[in-house]
């Protein structure tokens, strides 16, 4: 079976690294990897390949950053003759970036299925440009690979055929228990931050109902910033904050963080297993806090991997500066947040995604 599989952004990297090695190491495959560029600096991207390795794209689209509809035209402008080109019996796609729908929407126009690993997440946020992603990329799917219960019932609902649907559990927790040993051991991400285990927190920002408002990053750097002077956080800032906070001239407010650039993923797992506490935006690390039985904060008003609030380690606190400060409080007034693994994030995902092709084909 020939499958164009697309990678696009951060958190690609770090789900399609078990399907690659997976599809390789059985035989069955032919595998060719299409690199989009959406991310495209060393910090989001080289480094991932690196660390986790991943082999040298067999295509790069280059493609770089750009207002999502734009991006989603030029990749699809970029992809349709690769498409046509290499002719696979499946376009594989993950997660909800611009890079996934763009991909989705090509395969299904060329009348190539489409395979959705991390199918059926829903926020309810139509405000969230990841949302419209995961809404029309699953409407265009053939097969639909899912992370936790709550997904089968949401495409059920959107009129997705049932046999289309598949449990399997989580890919990015697969990478994660392959790699956070080798993660302890080898990074010395603490030493060089001067932190020591779970005495400091970590803190990513990047969504635009966060970063784009002034009315809601002031407030919320203010508060963290108070509390940065009671526990050590850890700021990894994205490239979107980093400008946003620039634009807002609110630079002077990072002072009582720990600055960082974007980490090596590495160094990103073993802070967060060592943290006592993250507070964030981002989907992805909502699952892996929750996999390192690590608290996690997420700086929302909704999520899409309700399954981590239901059992595992995660709260939704909203981006009210006084709430998150609350909530924050509380964390650490407790020896421990009691939460427990969901159901298949048992690290043996790839090898249920990999036999249901083999069937399929």
């Amino acid at each position: 079976m020939k499958i164009l599989s697309v990678v696009g952004a951060r958190p690609n990297f770090i789900k399609i690294a078990p399907l690659l090695d997976g599809m390789k190491r059985e035989g069955g495959f032919i595998s060719r990897l299409v690199h989009t560029g959406q991310h495209y600096d060393d910090s989001m991207s080289r480094v991932f390949f690196d660390q986790l390795g991943i082999p040298k794209p067999d295509h790069y689209l280059g493609v770089g950053s750009s207002a999502a509809p734009i991006q989603v035209g030029q990749i699809m402008e970029r992809f349709l003759p690769l498409c046509r080109e290499e002719a696979p019996d499946a376009v594989l796609v993950v997660g909800d970036v611009n890079s996934t729908l763009a991909c989705a929407l090509v395969g299904a126009y060329s009348e190539v299925p489409v395979i959705h690993v991390e199918a059926g997440l829903r926020s309810r946020d139509r405000g969230m440009p990841e949302e419209i992603n995961r809404v029309l990329t699953d409407q265009l799917s053939t097969l639909l690979f899912t992370t936790e219960a709550s997904a089968r019932d949401n495409l059920l609902k959107e009129g997705i055929a049932s046999a289309s649907v598949h449990f399997v559990g989580n890919v990015m927790v697969d990478t994660l228990f392959r790699f956070r040993r080798l993660a302890d051991e080898n990074s010395d991400i603490l030493n060089r931050l001067g932190v020591r285990s779970r005495h400091f927190g970590i803190l990513t920002l990047h969504r635009p109902s966060n970063v784009d408002r002034v009315e809601v990053l002031r407030p919320l750097l203010e508060a963290l910033g108070g509390l940065a002077r009671r526990l050590p956080i850890v700021f990894a800032v994205h490239p979107r904050t980093e400008k946003r906070i620039a634009e807002l001239e609110l630079s002077s407010l990072e002072a009582p963080f720990i600055r960082v650039a974007p980490l090596p993923y590495l160094d990103m797992l073993k802070l967060m297993d060592h943290a006592r506490l993250v507070l964030t935006d981002s989907g992805g690390i909502q699952e892996e806090t929750t996999a390192l039985g690590v608290p996690c904060l997420t700086l929302r008003e909704n999520t899409e991997r309700p399954v981590t609030v239901e059992q595992g380690t995660n709260r939704v606190v909203g981006s009210r500066a006084d709430r998150v400060i609350l909530e924050a409080e509380n964390i650490l007034s407790q020896e421990s947040i009691p939460g427990r693994l969901p159901e298949l994030w048992d690290g043996e995902t790839t090898g249920r995604i990999l036999k249901i092709l083999r069937a399929w084909k």
